[in-house]
């Protein structure tokens, strides 16, 4: 039998091995201790300049006030039950970290014992799971977050035998668990999950650091020295491979191991100083549009949502601005507490605090754009205008974590509604439950059959009625940004290359009017046949031959494809008992030929209707289209 001792003195051993071939990076060393309990992100004597700075301001009184209520709703529910659905246990400790987490907040900023009581109640409870899931580690690690605060912020006013029961559990179910190979390949991870558990692992250490201080300080050293490797993803402009809600998530839990680290020891060890770590915060600004909608490529949600994280990137770049679009959830706490999340609702008010919500200004660019492995840009006419144009485009490739076959898709709003939607995700349960192969990523996989998740219900082109090549790139290679035309180009050249030998392109505002979608292409040495699609949740209807008109919500966009060809729909609805329907889309678009080694291109402009009347104008080759 293996015994938690020996995983212990394994894992330190590794984590020695490894610290050798890593002198280099920045790490904790044997003389530095930090401060006494509580010392996780709030210490203390914190808590009256919080209050302060709440008190200070309405709004941020009403989302304290939100927690407070949310807290007394706890109260009359039973402790959590060890509860999973799948493979995965995760639901159960994200409830946990929510409950913990405002329980704590709420003990420590009022002093009521009902909400301390409470949050011991649910330190127990989750203390006695046989396990926190350590199959799925993710499950592991925000649990061990969650327990870890509590125990932090809790711990002068716990009893020895809670103490006792609390500490033992976050080494033998939190820590000790990833010091077992068998569930730690998340070290060697470019991608959330990486972050995730190691924020969850270095709270518990730091939970624990007085009674396992060896094991406490190779654990945190082992997070500084493993999470550069999802941390590098962000080089060297900000884009988040993993789109807008693996951000939210991956991105979260890295400022909040960040955060922690600089309130224990006073500095993050260089993390905060990575490339393009602190400019993601323009990424994530620009990726949601005037209707509320975001750019949801990859495995991401239609909708936005408050992000924590951004508070903190706020008030370390002295940019109040960057919290433009956090002011709209702000406004509703009700909202907010039904987003994913709301677990982590009050490390928003740690971190936000000191900011007055209503002198945050909008953004004075209304541009956006990024390389890294999967680019994106982003561009409107307004932060103020509720009517104003949006758009987004990408590039990168279908082979990146959560990726879809989603190359050259674009979103594209006017007039309070998104014309040109992405599907986004499709729960995980709902397919894995089936005996789908989600997360096989090979060109032949079952993942590229389900139907959000391929090129063919993309805002993208098919040729040949083929999937997009999983192994293709694509590269953002030019941008404008003038008050009369701003845009991107991409090359997808690679996603097509195997019927392909060049294919470009660019989607733009133009005048500040309308949109413009520009494909240049060049077949190969067969005929192929290329198909248009774009997804929309208006009502189409079909003025013959290419223009077509879309309303919704009394307003009007038209659709006009390139001259010669025929605009028509698409079903959406689900070909296979595993895919989710999807009920009010449409997919708009149209077919048309390209003899072997010739070129073509296809221009589509999307134009509101608006008064008076919008008149396009000839658009300029792609290669122009830097300025």
């Amino acid at each position: 039998m293996i015994r938690f001792h020996d995983i212990v003195l394994a894992g330190l051993l590794w984590l020695n091995m490894a610290a050798v071939s890593s002198a280099q990076v920045d790490s904790l060393t044997a003389s530095v201790s930090p401060p006494a309990h509580p010392r996780i992100l709030l210490l203390r004597g914190e808590e009256q300049t919080l209050r302060t700075q709440i008190r200070a301001d309405t709004t941020w009184t009403r989302l304290h006030r939100s927690v407070l209520a949310q807290c007394d709703t706890m109260l009359t529910t039973t402790p959590l039950e060890r509860v999973q659905i799948g493979r995965r246990l995760l639901a159960t400790s994200r409830e946990a970290l929510r409950r913990i987490f405002y329980l704590s907040y709420a003990w420590r900023l009022t002093g009521n014992t009902r909400y301390r009581d409470r949050a011991e109640a649910e330190l127990r409870a989750v203390s006695r799971f046989r396990d926190w899931n350590p199959s799925h580690f993710l499950d592991v690690g925000e649990m061990t977050m969650a327990v870890a605060i509590g125990y932090d912020w809790l711990y002068d006013t716990l009893p020895d035998s809670t103490r006792q029961l609390v500490s033992e559990a976050i080494q033998t179910k939190g820590i000790g668990p990833s010091l077992d190979p068998r569930n730690n390949g998340w070290l060697g991870s470019a991608n959330n999950w990486n972050q995730v558990c190691n924020a969850g692992m270095s709270y518990g250490a730091l939970a624990i650091f007085e009674t396992q201080p060896q094991l406490a300080r190779q654990v945190l050293n082992r997070a500084i020295r493993t999470v550069i490797l999802p941390m590098g993803e962000y080089a060297p402009d900000g884009v988040y491979p993993e789109g807008y809600n693996y951000w939210g998530y991956g991105t979260g839990f890295n400022v909040l191991l960040i955060s922690a680290l600089e309130k224990a020891f006073g500095r993050s060890f260089g993390l905060a100083e990575k490339p393009g770590f602190l400019q993601t915060a323009g990424y994530m600004e620009h990726m949601t549009g005037p209707t509320g909608e975001v750019f949801n490529y990859a495995d991401a949600r239609m909708w936005g949502e408050l992000q924590p994280a951004m508070f903190w990137f706020a008030a370390r770049t002295r940019q109040p601005d960057r919290l433009w679009e956090e002011r709209r959830y702000l406004q509703r706490p009700d909202l907010i507490q039904k987003q994913e999340n709301a677990r982590l609702l009050p490390a928003a008010l740690l971190w936000g605090s000191q900011t007055p919500i209503a002198t945050i200004k909008p953004p004075r660019e209304t541009s956006w754009w990024g390389s890294s492995k999967n680019p994106v840009a982003l561009f409107r006419t307004s932060w103020t205008d509720a009517m104003a144009l949006f758009i987004g485009l990408k590039g990168g490739s279908p082979r990146l974590s959560h990726a879809h076959m989603d190359v050259g898709s674009f979103v594209m709003e006017a007039d309070g509604v998104r014309w040109a939607m992405d599907f986004g995700m499709q729960e995980y349960e709902s397919l894995e439950s089936k005996g789908v192969d989600l997360w096989n990523m090979k060109q032949d996989s079952q993942r590229w059959r389900i139907f959000r998740y391929n090129n063919y219900v993309h805002n993208t082109l098919t040729i040949n009625d083929a999937l997009q090549q999983v192994d293709g790139k694509a590269a953002i290679i030019g941008t404008v940004s003038t008050p009369q035309f701003m845009g991107a180009t991409t090359d997808m050249t690679g996603v097509y290359a195997n019927v392909l030998t060049s294919a470009n392109r660019g989607v733009a505002i133009a005048k500040q009017q309308y949109v413009v979608v520009q494909d240049e292409l060049t077949a190969g040495d067969t005929n192929a046949t290329v198909r248009w699609t774009m997804l929309t949740p208006a009502t189409v209807k079909l003025l013959g031959d290419n223009r077509a008109e879309l309303t919704k919500n009394g307003k009007t966009l038209i659709v006009q494809a390139p001259a010669g060809t025929t605009l028509r729909t698409w079903p959406t609805g689900p070909p296979q008992p595993y895919d989710a329907p999807n009920p009010g889309t449409t997919l708009l678009g149209f077919e048309t030929p390209l003899p072997a080694r010739q070129s073509k291109t296809l221009t589509v402009f999307l134009i509101p209707q608006r008064s008076p009347a919008v008149r396009v104008s000839a658009v300029p080759a792609l290669r122009n289209w830097v300025r």
